[in-house]
């Protein structure tokens, strides 16, 4: 097992992200399918938890088959789809992968967004902290007047905010554990850094929406994308008024189940070594960097 956390700042409020979140979420998953692949949308309803109250619980299925590096798909089938089961308690959520077939691979996040600049280093209550696409330093917002966001940024107290994430990803095979491993968790640094530079990028698109509408969005993106990738799409329940008649907690730990069968044998096998614990990693919007000019 291995695990990392992330704090990725954004010159928003919680509240405000509350809204850009769910529409970058349903944008991108859109212009991501196509026709036997993307974000097949499963369950999106009202849950509600004994401990964390109301929130939404959404299942989705992943078809990214060809998007595989080459030597994954080597072992992977050919059709084969990640699960997602997602428990929206914001500003609190839990985010939970799995594969199809192979049950001892699992990855679990953990997330809680704050009003800060990535300064609380116990978030999370844990004594362990383990831890080109849009170009924000030019971008800047019509509707909000925030932004480019050059060197130092962060130091500006209004308004700032902090998504810390806390990402555990399981591979329990002999032989391959410490490479999948590090290689889930960097596709996961990279993936969370697009998902929040798109979702300032397109600031201007969100910022005046109210919750109700957001959701309606949603709701007709998730249609529209499970019609693009040629899967018929579910009846989605999106209303917060209704409540579900059980109630049922969300997992404290990602699943473990047994999985039998040799690593291929064009793997070489990693030789033991002791497990080292990453510190905490501070991701910033953008990576910025002094780029020497060329005349």
């Amino acid at each position: 097992m291995l695990m990392k956390e992330y704090r990725i700042c954004m010159p928003l409020t919680v509240e405000e992200y509350r809204i850009g979140q769910l529409y970058t979420i349903s944008k991108h998953s859109h212009e991501q399918s196509d026709k036997g692949e993307g974000v097949e949308v499963v369950k999106n309803e009202p849950h509600e938890d004994p401990v964390h109250g109301k929130g939404q619980f959404t299942e989705k299925r992943v078809h990214l088959s060809s998007k595989l590096p080459s030597w994954a798909r080597a072992v992977v089938p050919r059709i084969f789809y990640i699960t997602e089961k997602a428990w929206n308690y914001y500003p609190y959520t839990i985010t939970e992968y799995t594969c199809s077939f192979l049950p001892k691979f699992s990855i679990y996040i953990e997330t809680k967004y704050e009003d800060n600049n990535g300064c609380n280093d116990h978030i999370f209550n844990s004594d362990k902290n383990h831890t080109d696409h849009e170009d924000l330093r030019y971008f800047a917002s019509v509707k909000t007047g925030r932004g480019p966001l050059k060197e130092g940024w962060r130091d500006d107290p209004s308004p700032i905010m902090c998504s810390y994430k806390q990402v555990t990803v399981k591979f329990e095979v002999w032989g391959l554990q410490g490479r999948v491993e590090q290689f889930v968790q960097k596709v996961i640094r990279d993936i969370l850094l697009i998902g929040h530079r798109q979702a300032f990028a397109w600031v201007d698109e969100w910022c005046d929406m109210t919750m109700d509408e957001v959701r309606e969005y949603e709701k007709q993106t998730q249609e529209a994308t499970n019609e693009k990738i040629g899967i018929m799409a579910p009846t989605i329940s999106i209303s917060e008024a209704a409540q579900p008649s059980t109630t049922r907690s969300a997992p404290a730990s990602a699943p473990s189940t047994p999985l039998s069968g040799d690593p291929p044998d064009f793997l070489s096998v990693p030789k033991d070594r002791p497990r080292k614990k990453s510190a905490p990693e501070m991701l910033t919007l953008p990576e910025l960097r002094e780029r020497a000019t060329k005349k």
